[in-house]
């Protein structure tokens, strides 16, 4: 068997939590103990699966928690970088915005001054690469569109 924890909403919206060996449903997050059909075993203990308790299933809370944060953050980082560059002018802050749309997926290339105003912005290609090497190219090209 296999225990797994999930957020959901039906979780969130029932107020009874429920305390059984094998499935337990508390403050919007749901762990249940599953079989393992991938093996001839239980992933739970082998053999004899323990039933869940009020510190497996926080232990279970806690880890999907984390997974689930680090996702986030995985996304944003991808979705959202941020390269500053020494120009001529001063230092110019080049952020790119992926917008992941099924139908039109694009990105925004922005620049921004040291004071934070924003210098331009222009529609890019969502596999458009930001590094130091395309914002510097950007800015010395008067920050026309990138082909």
């Amino acid at each position: 068997m296999t225990a797994t924890a999930t957020n959901d909403a039906t979780a969130a919206d029932s107020p009874d939590p429920i305390q059984e060996p094998r499935l337990w449903r508390n403050n919007g997050w749901t762990a249940r103990v599953v079989k393992n059909e991938d093996d001839e075993g239980w992933a739970v203990d082998k053999k004899n699966p323990k039933p869940l308790d009020a510190p497996a299933f926080n232990t279970l809370v806690k880890t999907a928690s984390e997974f689930r944060q680090r996702q986030v953050q995985q996304l944003h980082a991808r979705l959202h970088q941020n390269i500053t560059i020494n120009a001529a002018s001063g230092r110019i802050s080049v952020t790119l915005d992926i917008v992941p749309d099924d139908d039109d997926p694009h990105a925004l290339l922005a620049a921004r001054d040291a004071a934070g105003d924003e210098l331009a912005r222009v529609r890019v290609s969502s596999g458009f690469k930001l590094n130091k090497a395309s914002a510097g190219a950007w800015i010395d090209a008067g920050f026309r569109r990138p082909d």
